[in-house]
């Protein structure tokens, strides 16, 4: 591993003094050279501690950060090989952008000739030719995004670090700015750490997520083995949507778990969790997109009669609430008809999709 996080804990005294708080508990993982990580929770969940242990700008309580081979637990920001891109630019606001991209060069002593070439690459790939000699207040949110990002790369850094560097942005340009840095890691193949609270950003830039919550990594792999194959419902509940309803595991057979879901008994695939057993209570994940609607007279295989309680045309798709017995699920439908919609108090049978089915622990 190029970048290694071996049981890392950070306690902070409470603010009345008199107890702690564990800001990141027992942190393991392994992060391969040129890899894309990030590392994804709510606020308060430890990931902006985590990314700060990386750089330097604390020290753990216990634990190890090795990068390269070496321990770096008490090496400074300075002496780390590392750079970071922050959520507020942090520019030089008296600097030309230029001066904002060369200032490391120049701190490192390196000649006039020098500093001019590589600024000269950096900008080129960043795409901010012919705004050298503007100040930072003359830029838009996109292009100060990318100063920043130009600034960190110009020093070559063993590791690129991201502190939620997006939501400053609009939603369209947040977009745009996460496929430019996307670009650009992968044409240089620098190892990246990225943190956010934001799931589609995530999930569009990551070689792997790394599920964070109350200081715990909850689930670490690809976007899609997240959100395909949840191993708790935090994890399922923070990453897309999700309908939970309440199981009983009845038996295990080759196909997977059998479970009685309202009156009936359905089949869903194995489940992650190994303590699951027979007799268990159990909750039954699917996602909103997983579901199909049928007109009620229909007699699809595992479905159930329900009623739409309401729907919402988006355009793109079409958004229901409907009452299956006493739970209340919500369906979506992409690419809507006209003649597909199913108005409200309309009655449907609502299709459980076997493979998309989800046994998570009660």
């Amino acid at each position: 591993m190029f970048l290694e996080l071996k049981g890392l804990s950070k306690i902070f005294p409470s603010r009345e003094g008199n107890s702690e708080v564990r800001a990141v508990d027992d942190v393991n993982i392994g992060i391969e050279r040129g890899e894309f990580v990030t590392l994804l929770g709510p606020s308060g969940c430890g990931k902006t501690t985590t990314l700060r242990l990386i750089a330097g700008f604390e020290f753990p309580t216990n634990g190890e950060i090795i990068l390269d081979g070496e321990q770096i637990n008490e090496a400074p920001p300075n002496r780390r090989d590392m750079a970071m891109v922050f959520q507020s630019y942090a520019l030089f606001p008296h600097l030309s952008v230029y001066d904002n991209i060369s200032y490391g060069l120049k701190i490192k002593k390196l000649s006039k000739q020098e500093i001019r070439r590589q600024v000269s690459e950096v900008m080129e790939l960043s795409e901010l030719h012919g705004l050298e000699n503007r100040a930072p207040n003359q830029l838009s949110g996109g292009q100060q995004q990318r100063v920043a990002l130009a600034r960190a790369l110009v020093m070559h850094p063993k590791v690129l670090l991201f502190d939620e560097p997006l939501s400053n942005l609009d939603a369209k340009l947040r977009v745009q700015m996460r496929s430019e840095i996307r670009r650009i890691q992968k044409e240089l193949g620098i190892t990246t750490v990225y943190v956010t609270h934001d799931q589609d950003e995530a999930m569009a830039l990551s070689d792997r997520i790394v599920v964070m919550h109350e200081g715990r990594i909850q689930q670490v792999g690809s976007a899609v083995e997240i959100y395909r194959h949840p191993i708790n419902r935090f994890v399922a509940d923070f990453i897309g949507r999700a309908n939970f309803l309440p199981a009983r595991v009845e038996e295990r057979s080759d196909e997977g778990w059998a479970v009685r879901l309202f009156d009936k008994t359905l089949i869903a695939p194995a489940a992650a969790d190994k303590s699951l057993a027979p007799g268990q209570d159990a909750i039954l994940m699917t996602r909103p997109e997983s579901l199909r609607l049928h007109p009620a007279d229909a007699q699809p295989e595992d479905a159930f009669l329900g009623v739409v309680l309401r729907m919402a045309y988006l355009g793109s798709q079409v958004e229901y609430e409907i009452q299956v017995k006493d739970q209340v699920i919500t369906a979506v439908h992409h690419d809507p008809q006209v003649h597909d919609l199913h108005p409200d108090g309309e009655q449907v049978q609502v299709q459980f999709l076997r493979d998309n089915l989800y046994l998570l622990p009660a």
